[in-house]
């Protein structure tokens, strides 16, 4: 996808469609921390359960005589993928969610999808500073911010690239 900046635009402004990803990223950013830090501890484990256990046997359902270490390093190496994914887009989110200026958006944000609160904790937790209706318009404007920042920084131009 190339870049659609106009001309003279110094800061440009994310699509719907960044938008709405940045938002996608944001709800999986606990669940992909998680997963991690799991790999990161447990790395030897899945390895070693992925050449004995059954899952690696087939693959492709199939095979009749499928190769099982072959298999079992096919999926390791997808696992170690998915972890470089993940570790590229929570470094990118942190960096992004650091550039946002208003400090209620940062931490609308922080407390929404960071810390991985649910919504309806995030508006009990600033309810007494804030209403309802601005608290989300806040979480809302934060994420555009971080959507914008993701774009000037090239992210949207590279996960495309990878997918």
């Amino acid at each position: 996808m190339a870049m659609a900046w106009e001309q003279g635009e110094l800061f440009p402004k994310a699509s719907e469609q960044e938008i709405q990803r940045t938002k996608f990223l944001l709800g999986k950013y606990t669940s992909m921390i998680s997963l991690m830090k799991d790999f990161e501890g447990y790395e030897q484990e899945l390895r070693q359960v992925a050449i004995d256990g059954e899952v690696a046997r087939r693959i492709d359902q199939e095979d009749l005589h499928a190769d099982k270490t072959a298999n079992a390093t096919i999926m390791i190496e997808k696992q170690r993928w998915v972890y470089q994914r993940y570790k590229f887009y929570t470094t990118q989110l942190r960096r992004s969610w650091a550039l946002i200026q208003d400090e209620d958006e940062k931490k609308a944000i922080d407390y929404r999808y960071i810390q991985g609160y649910s919504y309806k904790e995030t508006l009990l937790f600033f309810r007494r500073s804030l209403s309802d209706s601005t608290i989300r318009r806040k979480i809302d404007d934060g994420a555009k911010s971080m959507a914008n920042s993701l774009k000037l920084m090239g992210f949207f131009e590279q996960d495309d690239a990878e997918f």
